[in-house]
């Protein structure tokens, strides 16, 4: 569960930054999102993988047992930016759900 959100931020950094002239990629760094090197370089390899991120080049080493990353220029898709819409709705409908349950019990 963790990772799920630690991807909605990654995408939601993203998105907040199509204003922006010039985007500062230490946002999206693992010591930004606390997170381990590995774990940070499989998440980015699944963002783009999925299409939901471009302006990242993911390649494969012999010297690491993980993906390699490298943010050129990183921008969020017509995908992720779905991703990221889904994602509220659904959380949207859970709250109202939890306030209608808070509200009769039982159901």
């Amino acid at each position: 569960m963790q990772d799920f959100r630690i991807i909605y931020k990654i995408l939601r950094i993203l998105q907040k930054s199509m204003d922006l002239e010039e985007f500062d990629k230490e946002n999206l760094s693992a010591e930004q999102l606390m997170l381990s090197k590995p774990h940070w370089c499989r998440l980015m390899a699944i963002l783009v993988n999925e299409g939901f991120i471009t302006g990242v080049h993911v390649w494969n080493s012999f010297d690491c047992n993980h993906p390699k990353v490298l943010l050129v220029r990183p921008e969020i898709t017509l995908k992720g930016l779905e991703y990221l819409e889904e994602n509220s709705t659904m959380k949207k409908i859970a709250n109202i759900a939890k306030g209608i349950e808070d509200v009769i019990p039982g159901i």
